[in-house]
């Protein structure tokens, strides 16, 4: 396995609640665009389904496709992930999807995370191995 890391930016983001539940619960939509910098350059595509607490924590399930480079080599690959939302942080544990990688990445698979301390900024790392 090689790790990948480095730092990402959300450069949009949209949430949109489709149900509220009782007990101040609610369900949301959330979908978004990020750039990697680092051993991945490129950009990210997420769609996020959210499950609000009443104290404002999260929890969350999506798919993430990301496009550029990874150590160099091009092409997409998919993402897997589930994640937690509180006090502003988020942190995201990460799968590549079997079969999802293009190009030079074709054969990718691995697992990794992402962790936004606050804001808009944060960091990545993902172990992973390119069959040949």
């Amino acid at each position: 396995m090689t790790k990948a890391t480095g730092s990402f930016e959300v450069t949009s983001m949209t949430e949109d609640p489709y149900e509220e539940l009782d007990g101040g619960f609610k369900l949301t939509h959330a979908s978004g665009a990020q750039r990697f910098t680092g051993d991945i350059e490129g950009d990210g595509a997420v769609h996020w389904l959210m499950l609000y607490r009443p104290d404002k924590t999260a929890t969350f399930v999506g798919l993430q496709r990301i496009t550029g480079t990874v150590a160099g080599r091009r092409g997409t690959f998919v993402l897997s992930a589930e994640g937690d939302h509180a006090g502003g942080s988020s942190s995201i544990r990460w799968t590549v999807a079997t079969g999802s990688g293009t190009g030079d990445l074709a054969g990718i698979s691995g697992t990794g995370s992402m962790t936004a301390p606050g804001g808009a900024k944060g960091t990545y790392e993902l172990d992973h191995t390119v069959d040949a």
